[in-house]
């Protein structure tokens, strides 16, 4: 069985709100971005889900746009509130970032530490 590892709680809604913020975007482009910030696989419900709370926050709005290759789509975009919030999202990142790295480092010297002995 392969190991499951928990992720940052609001990982998920932080990875959306950079990626609106690269532009404008419907859901199952978003889907498939997401495999660039190491979320391949993301559950769909889950990625919807997402967006209705950040768009219930303000963080994110949504129109129905045409499509050239169907049925229009919903389209997110960031919003004034959603780019403060995804500020102060990548400051927790980076501490989450240095943190690891901090323990990583530990562990690294610890296995090194061991293999010399």
């Amino acid at each position: 069985m392969p190991a499951v590892y928990a992720l940052p709680r609001n990982h998920l809604r932080a990875c959306l709100a950079l990626l609106v913020a690269e532009g404008p975007a419907h859901g199952y482009e978003l889907l498939d971005r997401l495999a660039a910030l190491g979320l391949a696989g993301a559950d769909c419900g889950a990625v919807y889900k997402t967006l209705r709370s950040m768009e219930a926050d303000d963080h994110v709005a949504s129109a129905w746009a045409p499509s050239s290759s169907g049925p229009a789509r919903r389209t997110y975009r960031i919003t004034g509130p959603g780019r403060a919030w995804l500020g102060r999202s990548a400051v927790a990142v980076a501490v989450q970032r240095d943190a690891v790295g901090a323990y990583l480092d530990r562990h690294l010297h610890l296995v090194a530490g061991r293999r010399c002995a």
